[in-house]
């Protein structure tokens, strides 16, 4: 379910996992020391919990997070790959688990229950952070990256269209209505925050024949083969690169911001509030590009997330190899 809302069978299963204590997991076993972070070890002594949800770039961010504390000096368990946006959520207001890189967009709209987002990022965060305070869940400043909806075309294709904005395609679907068809997910095909709400904010009509419904992996290769005119895409997909993709500006600001942001359990944090400085200077370099980039390493390359994580993390001079 990526980052958008838990359907009723992973709520279901969300509760079935907190329900059962969340016993699964594995220690980070990595001998990893202090780089430009985590010196003088301040998380000496903790033992922290890391979750996250299950598609590749969370897992990247749960280990991330994983290895930095480890760093720090914290024991740290790995519960992320957790199925859905709800099991991860729930473990941590709950305290089963301690912290995860969540989404803003997520937490408004499907945890916390509105329908409009906010549009500007950083006003979508605060909204956020301070209305899940009563939630027992810290939100720390957010990430320029945001994994949202997008529509995309093969750059072969757009050399004959020139599409550079959503409103380019309306113009295009009034001006040629045969010329878009439109790759998507089901689930987008009928959400207000999906394609029927795109469609309105923008002035389109598409003909139901022109809109063709698959799985997510599809739509990518149906795009780059000339299947489909667009396709809906995350922006921080690496495949985007990898398949020579060009992301369609929203400029009319329709879909969500999904920034990423550390949410941590607030109870941890009171305790360890060495934490947000340790994850401040983290999050200030995640952003769109490095997403596509990492995610890549995982989803085109066949790399391990938790190798990916940590190979950055070194690269970086965050951490080193103990």
């Amino acid at each position: 379910m990526r980052v958008r809302t838990g359907l009723a069978s992973t709520a279901a299963l969300a509760l079935l996992l907190t329900g059962c204590g969340l016993k699964s997991g594995s220690p980070l076993v990595d001998e990893v020391e202090p780089g430009s972070i985590g010196r003088g070890q301040p998380l000496k002594g903790a033992s922290l919990t890391v979750t996250s949800k299950n598609f590749s770039e969370n897992i990247i961010l749960g280990q991330i997070m994983g290895l930095v504390f480890k760093a720090a000096g914290a024991e740290v368990l790995d519960r992320t790959n957790l199925p859905g946006s709800i099991s991860a959520r729930e473990a941590v207001v709950k305290g089963e688990a301690d912290a995860l890189y969540d989404y803003t967009g997520t937490a408004w709209i499907t945890y916390l229950g509105h329908a409009k987002p906010v549009v500007d990022p950083q006003k979508q965060y605060e909204v956020v952070r301070d209305e899940d305070k009563g939630n027992g869940v810290t939100w720390l400043p957010p990430s320029t990256l945001d994994n949202t909806y997008a529509l995309a075309i093969s750059k072969k294709n757009n050399a004959k269209y020139h599409l550079k904005t959503l409103s380019d395609v309306a113009a295009l679907a009034k001006k040629d209505p045969g010329a878009v068809t439109v790759c998507v997910e089901n689930e987008f095909a009928s959400r207000d925050d999906g394609l029927p709400g795109m469609q309105k904010h923008y002035g389109m009509n598409l003909p139901a024949a022109n809109i063709k419904k698959m799985d997510a992996g599809i739509i990518y290769t149906q795009v780059n083969s000339g299947g489909c005119l667009l396709g809906e895409v995350y922006t921080t997909d690496g495949r985007i690169k990898a398949m020579d993709l060009d992301v369609l500006e929203d400029d009319k600001q329709f879909f969500p911001n999904y920034n990423a942001a550390p949410a941590i359990h607030t109870a941890t944090l009171d305790k360890y509030p060495e934490i947000a400085g340790l994850l401040a200077p983290i999050t200030e370099k995640l952003t769109t590009p490095l997403a596509q980039e990492l995610n890549s390493k995982v989803d085109v390359d066949g790399e391990d997330p938790h190798e990916v994580a940590k190979d950055w993390l070194i690269e970086e001079g965050f951490i080193q190899e103990g």
